[in-house]
């Protein structure tokens, strides 16, 4: 198993401090395909598109592979690839609760790009 670290704060002398480590398993994909909330010319402005569990969490789903992420999501879904090494980065942006890997959305559940709405 690997393990992605959260770092929330640093004491005086710049140590990490309320390191809480995220287990990923030891095949995880390296690359992510991430849906995001609309089409862009620039990577840099794509927005991930988050879920809430039916707990009320917050839920990130990333795919292993572009093709999955269409058989899953549709062919239109906008999507930004992210390297697994950075999934940190876009954690101190947004925070989210859990990750959901490869995850069939039906239909009705997935957003309508022209309205920004879920159907």
């Amino acid at each position: 198993m690997g393990t992605m670290l959260r770092v929330t704060e640093t004491n005086n002398g710049g140590e990490p401090q309320g390191v809480s480590p995220r287990l990923l398993p030891k095949d995880y994909p390296p690359f992510l395909y991430i849906p995001c909330m609309e089409h862009v010319a620039d990577g840099g402005q794509a927005a991930a598109a988050y879920r809430t569990t039916k707990d009320g969490r917050s839920a990130l789903l990333v795919y292993s592979a572009l093709d999955r992420l269409h058989a899953c999501q549709g062919d239109d879904q906008p999507w930004f690839g992210l390297p697994l090494a950075n999934l940190q980065q876009l954690h101190d942006v947004r925070p989210f609760d859990i990750v959901y890997t490869d995850v069939f959305v039906p239909e009705e559940r997935r957003a309508r790009l022209e309205e920004g709405l879920p159907r």
